[in-house]
């Protein structure tokens, strides 16, 4: 059986997305994604691109998530599942971009400067 392969990035997550024809399981580092995520409305986002392009048990995606937090690994899964959809149909192109669903967030924390505690946060100045 053929499938569409894409991968999605969000923050420090990146995501391997194995698309196929199927009855629409979805694996996450081979468990169930309220399982793996523990949080409803990430699941919801995750599915938001078969719900927009109205195919919601055609296709069957497994995906191995590595890196960042769980709202990273979301937006990572996402956008593979958008590219992997484009890949078998790109007829789908115009609807997922519409929602927004093809751009790769580019907002990255930012690197700790030397001299103060965070990235832009300083230490306490005292005046005398």
């Amino acid at each position: 059986m053929k499938y569409f392969q894409a991968t999605g990035k969000r923050k420090r997550a990146v995501a391997q997305v194995f698309l196929k024809e199927g009855d629409g399981k979805i694996k996450v580092n081979d468990k169930e994604p309220i399982k793996y995520f523990g949080r409803e409305d990430i699941v919801k986002y995750i599915e938001l691109p078969f719900k927009t392009i109205k195919t919601d048990t055609k296709f069957d995606v497994t995906a191995k998530i590595a890196g960042g937090g769980i709202s990273g690994q979301a937006g990572a899964l996402a956008l593979g599942i958008s590219r992997a959809l484009i890949k078998f149909e790109p007829e789908f192109r115009k609807s997922l971009k519409s929602k927004g669903l093809l751009k790769r967030d580019p907002r990255e924390k930012e690197r700790r400067k030397y001299g103060r505690k965070k990235a832009r946060k300083s230490f306490q100045w005292t005046k005398r």
